[in-house]
């Protein structure tokens, strides 16, 4: 059974393991840097990200974080995770906060506002339909939640958020980051880039757990990839005999 870590340093990591658990795989608090050791795959869940970055630096935490990224391990951050796991992060409170990193994208910090600017929302989700099916949509919890502003080539686009033209919950009033669609404009909240996997929004708290099982199975694909890549390299040395040297006979 795989064992999957969940970040616990603050947030919603409780609901994670929850979620974790109705699919039959256990989660595992990580509140140390050895104890990422012991996992294959990590969640950085959704939190306050300034103080999760303060409780990870008081730990030690973001030089195993950056390992465990670093050596392609899968890793998915929601929210506050997502920003943890951007190269870069504007709208950050003075002083700016460290990340982990390794995700090529620009993330906009409270892009839709204050906790009272919460809100739920119909996603389309093609990809995730394509792997996990169900409905074509999913209900999009968001916290005082991030946007993804840029993405780089390597990124696959996972969904949108609509916004509307006239609204007033997006915080960057130059457009930025937001995709013009008819009367509507849309940002970016869900992505992947090879190992690493962002939601910008909280699957944890629905009943849907189509995001937990497309991690999984992601997770999955990454380890088989890297088995096999491991069993080519011993293969392709076995194709390579040792010379063999003829001694000089001494009598």
């Amino acid at each position: 059974m795989p064992v999957v870590g969940v970040l616990a340093l603050q947030g919603s990591f409780n609901e994670h393991i929850a979620a974790l658990r109705r699919l039959g795989v256990k989660g595992v608090e990580i509140r140390k840097p050895e104890q990422l050791l012991n996992v294959a795959s990590l969640i950085i869940p959704g939190g306050e990200s300034t103080t999760m970055a303060k409780l990870a630096d008081l730990h030690n935490l973001f030089p195993a974080l950056r390992e465990f990224v670093r050596m392609g391990k899968p890793v998915w951050g929601t929210c506050a995770g997502l920003i943890f796991l951007a190269n870069k992060a504007t709208g950050q409170k003075t002083g700016g906060q460290e990340l982990v990193g390794g995700l090529d994208c620009t993330v906009h910090r409270n892009f839709f506002g204050s906790q009272l600017q919460s809100f739920e929302a119909e996603l389309s989700i093609p990809e995730l339909v394509s792997t996990e099916g169900g409905p074509e949509t999913f209900r999009g919890v968001f916290i005082r939640a991030p946007a993804i502003l840029e993405v780089g080539s390597d990124v696959q686009v996972l969904a949108h958020c609509p916004v509307s033209s006239n609204s007033s919950l997006h915080s960057d009033s130059s457009g930025e980051g937001k995709e013009e669609e008819g009367s509507e404009s849309k940002v970016i909240v869900a992505v992947r880039q090879g190992n690493l996997l962002a939601t910008a929004f909280h699957p944890e708290l629905t009943s849907d757990n189509r995001w937990h099982s497309y991690f999984l199975k992601m997770a999955g694909d990454v380890e088989e990839a890297s088995t096999s890549t491991a069993a080519d390299i011993v293969d392709s040395d076995s194709r390579f005999e040792k010379p063999k040297i003829d001694l000089p006979i001494f009598l």
